[in-house]
């Protein structure tokens, strides 16, 4: 397998085409470290974007919900979709309003869906999603059973064409705004977790297990019992 995805004329980056990049790694560390994604897809002529839960397992992505779900009945059909997402790093502060800009990372896949019928692959998949958002959490719960399984609907999309777009680095001002007596830089962004909220109805005597305590992020797990 080559380490980069082909360019096609749907991936090629016009806008700032420095920015992009169509290595495999790299698409697959953006993707990774993200919990949500922005599914696109149309119905008779309107465009509708969804956000939801998603796990790459290799060269796939997965989504699931109800099988009412317009969004994953209609995926279902082989309609083409467009999975986005995106992770803000940082809010760049130029000199003049019109060079302000965001440090980035994102991702752009586009892919037809198809159902996952098999229930063992089906329970593997959540599986994985589990891990992916929580790891160490599906050894404790209760595992879907058969008829939560035949309730919920898995969704493949293959990474068919992707491409990844990321800014980096400080403000680009124009050489004559440099001299403005204005504050410029990087203000870092990064997602943390606060301290865990029990639910009410917890049996006594039950401790907030390590990797809920030490969460570090989807990619990461926890920092001391993966």
């Amino acid at each position: 397998m080559s380490d980069v995805y082909e360019p096609t004329e749907r991936t090629t980056i016009k806008r700032l085409p420095a920015r992009g990049s169509f290595d495999r790694k790299v698409v697959h560390e953006i993707l990774d470290e993200g919990m949500i994604c922005h599914l696109g897809f149309v119905v008779d002529g309107q465009p509708f974007v969804i956000p939801t839960i998603y796990v790459r397992i290799d060269e796939t992505l997965y989504v699931h919900g109800s099988p009412a779900s317009r969004m994953l009945r209609t995926l279902e059909q082989g309609v083409p979709a467009c999975v986005t997402v995106t992770h803000v790093d940082g809010l760049v502060l130029a000199r003049s309003a019109f060079h302000h800009s965001m440090n980035y990372r994102s991702v752009v896949v586009l892919g037809t869906a198809t159902a996952v019928s098999d229930q063992t692959k089906k329970h593997g998949v959540l599986h994985a999603l589990s891990d992916h958002l929580i790891r160490g959490r599906w050894e404790e719960i209760r595992h879907p059973s058969a008829d939560e399984l035949r309730r919920t609907l898995v969704l493949a999309i293959p990474i068919e064409e992707a491409s990844a777009k990321i800014r980096v680095g400080p403000p680009s001002d124009d050489e004559e705004d440099y001299a403005l007596p204005v504050w410029a830089g990087v203000l870092p962004l990064r997602i943390m977790p606060l301290v865990p909220i029990a639910d009410p109805r917890l049996s006594p005597g039950i401790d907030v297990p390590p990797y809920a305590a030490r969460y570090d992020g989807p990619t990461r797990g926890t920092r001391d019992d993966r």
